[in-house]
């Protein structure tokens, strides 16, 4: 008995004096990782995330609503919208006479000049015209309203008009976000006609491919739906827009250095969240195999 005690007694002797061993070894290990977690910074961009989602999803309940401040939404509308759609044209004209170009040098060899237009008009449709316009909405607006916003809250304007008893988020960002809303589309569908319209003509007039054989072949191959996606597109797009140029405009500091990065960092971030949602969209909407262009290529 008295040697089980004793050899208890000393395993538990032993045990106590490992952890007293331990414990000085433990201590500052600890205490280092807990002052490293202590100095770790959250990413700015992390933030301006967090304020991007809050700040839409507000702008969308303030439209839900009904708060809408409609002379400054007229004026975003306004900016959005016709101000923009001289260079969505353009753009979207060349970028039609391209993509006809390519197409019709490659059909002509295999004989299928008459499925020219179902190609072009499917393309232009889901991919080409949602994302082109979005990237000048981006570069044009987008630019603007980060670069207003930040130039608002460096100044203190925004606190201005909380003194005034406004509130930031109903006067500035939902009539941005809702002009964003109702433009996107609208430049879509016009940006698509513009493509089509200058991809027709340029086949006419340059390969020779009449100008009612590519209208039949796009007719045939283009369906309700893939318009109405092309437009769902926009308006996604649109949205992503606004939201995120506004959140980091009223989240800009530092002056006019802060200004000037915040509104290349809208920009950079709207333009990669338009191609990540662009495949989301895609995928969910384009799932299987296709047959659009059966009737067009027989």
């Amino acid at each position: 008995m008295s040697g089980g005690e004793a050899g208890s007694g000393s395993g538990v002797g032993g045990s106590s004096n490992s952890g007293t061993v331990l414990s000085p070894l433990l201590s500052p290990l600890l205490q280092g990782v807990w002052d490293w977690l202590c100095r770790v910074k959250p990413p700015r961009t992390l933030w301006r995330t967090i304020a991007a989602l809050v700040l839409g999803g507000e702008a969308v309940v303030r439209i839900l609503q009904g708060k809408i401040h409609w002379k400054n939404t007229i004026e975003q509308l306004n900016m959005v919208g016709p101000r923009s759609l001289g260079v969505c044209l353009l753009t979207a004209a060349f970028v039609g006479m391209v993509f006809t170009i390519q197409f019709i040098r490659e059909f002509a060899k295999l004989g299928l000049t008459r499925s020219v237009g179902g190609v072009l008009a499917l393309a232009l449709a889901r991919e080409l015209t949602p994302v082109v316009t979005s990237i000048i909405v981006a570069g044009r607006v987008g630019s603007a309203f980060a670069a207003e916003l930040g130039t608002m809250q460096v100044s203190e304007q925004t606190d201005s008009l909380r003194v005034l008893g406004s509130d930031p988020v109903d006067y500035l960002i939902t009539p941005r976000v809702m002009a964003c809303m109702i433009a996107g589309p609208v430049l879509n569908l016009l940006c698509f006609c513009m493509g089509m319209a200058a991809s027709v003509l340029l086949a006419d007039t340059v390969y020779d491919v009449p100008c009612n054989v590519i209208l039949d072949s796009a007719m045939r191959a283009v369906a309700a739906w893939d318009v109405v996606t092309s437009m769902i597109k926009c308006w996604v797009f649109g949205t992503i827009i606004a939201t995120v140029s506004c959140a980091w405009g009223y989240t800009t500091t530092g002056g006019a250095k802060g200004v000037g990065e915040s509104t290349t960092s809208a920009v950079v971030i709207s333009l990669v969240l338009i191609f990540v949602f662009d495949f989301a969209l895609s995928f969910l909407f384009f799932q299987g195999q296709g047959d659009a262009l059966k009737q067009c290529v027989s």
